[in-house]
């Protein structure tokens, strides 16, 4: 009796989880990309990778990655798209399982996305300036020791995320029903402020609410959590380190920080900077997101050649 008392909970609880989950399924229909300018595809691997366009073709080509969590896409960029494509011909994917781009049940890896930032600067660009954000900026290091690029600037990049692999979590988050309840909650409108407060911004003031309101649709689309299943559990670290990548780059490498960032100080920023020879600019009132919050200098430090250090 107890066990079928237990068990009949089991199940309600289950039941409640699968309806809940088919309530926070955003609308396929109403998702619209976040940047104004042209929408395209380009096929890869199997992949529909979404990407925007901004600017003259016939301008310099400069491509943005934006960063790997729950809610990430090419929206990261709002606030220095269009600034850039004043001056550049812009190209801004959505990485593979992220925002407009397919997301397939894939056991997603920082292989596969190096792989994609070599490729894209093939196949859709030339000798371009690039431009990686935190996590993400490893997967262009390892693209650029081998793709033809002319710059590289990297927003407090990093090599790790979570620490080690956890293959139970990796496998828990990928789980039909339990799976995509946890990951609802992972990616709630409540848990996407708490991110940006404590870690993103600096000003909160700097976030409008159309982008919480985005991030949440994003982050509830079809295959949603399986890219992020990857990322929370450690698998979308690179094998090698920062440094050992980005010491086999010729071009030259700027980074900008946040001075108030905390998941990647800036006294990690500065050690990095020195090993591998590479500017560092540094933005006060700034976290994780200094080209967010400061756009206007972000912009003249795309377009600085010389290195800057402070």
């Amino acid at each position: 009796m107890k066990i079928r008392t237990v068990l009949g909970g089991a199940v309600g609880v289950l039941g409640g989880t699968a309806i809940a989950n088919r309530l926070l399924s955003a609308d396929e229909t109403q998702f619209e990309p976040f940047l104004d300018g042209d929408q395209g595809s380009y096929r890869w691997r199997g992949f529909d990778i979404a990407y925007t366009e901004l600017g003259d073709p016939e301008a310099q080509d400069l491509l943005l990655i934006h960063g790997t969590s729950a809610a990430a896409s090419n929206h990261e960029f709002f606030t220095v798209a269009d600034r850039l494509a004043e001056e550049y011909h812009v190209i801004a994917p959505d990485l593979p399982g992220f925002g407009h781009s397919d997301r397939p049940p894939l056991l997603y890896s920082a292989s596969l996305y190096e792989a994609f930032v070599e490729d894209i600067v093939a196949d859709l660009t030339d000798e371009p300036v690039v431009v990686g954000s935190s996590l993400s900026s490893s997967y262009v290091a390892g693209a650029a020791r081998d793709a033809d690029v002319s710059k590289l600037v990297l927003i407090c990049p990093t090599d790790s995320s979570m620490g080690g692999r956890q293959v139970w979590l990796r496998g828990l988050l990928r789980s039909p029903v339990v799976g995509t309840g946890l990951f609802n909650l992972l990616a709630s409108e409540a848990s996407i402020r708490h991110f940006n407060e404590d870690h993103g911004y600096y000003d909160m003031n700097n976030l409008p609410e159309a982008v919480i309101d985005y991030e949440w649709e994003t982050a509830h689309q079809p295959g949603a959590r399986f890219a992020p299943a990857s990322f929370v559990s450690g698998f979308l670290d690179p094998e090698e380190s920062l440094e050992t990548m980005l010491s086999a780059v010729d071009a030259p490498v700027t980074f900008v920080w946040g001075r108030n960032a905390d998941i990647s100080p800036l006294s990690e920023g500065r050690t990095l900077a020195e090993r591998v020879d590479a500017g560092l600019v540094v933005f006060d009132k700034a976290k994780l997101l200094p080209h967010v919050e400061h756009p206007e200098q972000f912009v003249d430090v795309v377009r600085e050649t010389a290195r800057v250090t402070q």
